[in-house]
């Protein structure tokens, strides 16, 4: 079984933003040809999709040739808009909560939700959340790594993240909106190098300032490994012991005892890498993601981790489906195809999926260890 708790979906059709709202950028999707869209901002072009970006059954083929049983869907971050009005940004949320969750409703064995919320504004963004959560019955939401001026730490989301706990709200975090100018207009390095320290930017943001020790059933996944975290963690910890005038001023716990707290995502496309991930992070917070459908994603969602020999059965289990399990909150059974939980990989990838259960999915903690 294979749960993938990152990979990016959009609505096949949205209005148009710029007169929606009365100002521009905002991204539009100009289908030009058949099975290809162009992303499109203030009229220049931003990416080319695939109709697997916004199709279900396209995802569901796809999904079967690599056998991934379960996709936790979310959009893609430059739709989060944290840069607009509050209240148009809340209007955009919920034209993509609801699209997420008709494509949900409609293959329920296949797909979970994860919202989006404008986290520029906090109060709108808890609304969203607690709409998501208890109307759409989605699991949890994807977050930015940072909102405008703010990082995770600013004291505007003390209360976002508060009600996130109280609702038991998983959160992905996923890196954005990095610089893309000057030095790092070449060779690609925003997505290379600005994404790892965005998400390391984002983990220690929320150590630091004690929002994990404030909230301790928070529940946070980062994605791409946790990006540059793990292999400087050793760094972070000895700055915060020779220099705790300026890394310890708002929280005094140690950034490793968070290691055990906080999950990310597979996403290391390195064997070594991985390693290292389960030995930082630890064998029961990494969580299959494959960045699916975009280029820089991992073309066959958990081969690398299928590919660890070193690795034992349930190890693998724990990374491809049963972390996810508890991380998203979610009844193992309900998701698994029918037959043995046991038989091959082989197998599993051939097995149908049974009808679903309407029972809903928060709150159960029954994943097998």
């Amino acid at each position: 079984m294979k749960i993938d708790i990152h990979n990016h979906i959009l609505p096949k059709r949205w209005p148009d933003l710029k007169e929606r709202y009365g100002y521009g950028g905002w991204i539009q999707l100009h289908h030009h040809c058949e099975g290809k869209a162009k992303m499109m901002k203030d009229g220049k072009l931003f990416r080319v999709i695939d109709q697997n970006c916004w199709d279900p059954d396209t995802r569901i083929k796809e999904m079967d040739e690599t056998g991934v049983t379960v996709q936790a869907l979310s959009t893609v971050p430059i739709m989060f808009s944290y840069w607009a009005k509050p209240e148009d940004a809340l209007d955009l949320c919920k034209i993509i909560n609801d699209d997420l969750a008709t494509t949900v409703k409609t293959h329920p064995k296949r797909f979970i939700g994860l919202g989006t919320v404008p986290l520029q504004a906090p109060d709108l963004a808890i609304q969203e959340m607690t709409r998501c959560i208890k109307e759409l019955g989605f699991p949890g939401i994807e977050i930015g790594s940072h909102v405008n001026d703010w990082n995770l730490d600013a004291p505007e989301l003390q209360s976002f993240f508060a009600a996130a706990e109280e609702l038991d709200c998983s959160i992905f975090v996923h890196p954005w909106d990095m610089e893309m100018s000057g030095r790092m207009s070449k060779y690609w390095l925003p997505w290379l190098v600005g994404m790892p320290a965005e998400t390391a930017t984002a983990m220690c943001s929320l150590i630091f300032s004690g929002v994990l020790e404030k909230f301790p059933k928070l529940k946070v996944c980062f994605a791409h490994g946790g990006g540059s975290f793990p292999c400087t963690i050793g760094r972070i910890e000895h700055g915060f012991n020779v220099r705790p005038d300026l890394c310890a001023v708002e929280c005094e716990v140690n950034p490793r005892n968070y290691l055990g707290r906080v999950y990310t995502d597979s996403l290391v496309h390195d064997p070594e890498a991985l390693r290292l991930l389960v030995n930082v992070i630890g064998k029961d917070n990494i969580v299959l993601g494959s960045d699916y459908p975009f280029p820089l994603g991992e073309h066959h969602p958990g081969k690398l981790i299928q590919s660890m020999n070193d690795f034992s059965d349930i190890l693998k289990d724990k990374l491809l489906a049963d972390n996810a399990c508890q991380f998203l909150g979610i009844d193992r059974a309900l998701y698994e195809p029918a037959c043995s939980s046991k038989s091959s990989m082989s197998d599993s990838m051939s097995c149908e999926h049974s009808e679903p259960s309407p029972k809903r999915q928060k709150n159960l903690r029954t994943c097998v260890k």
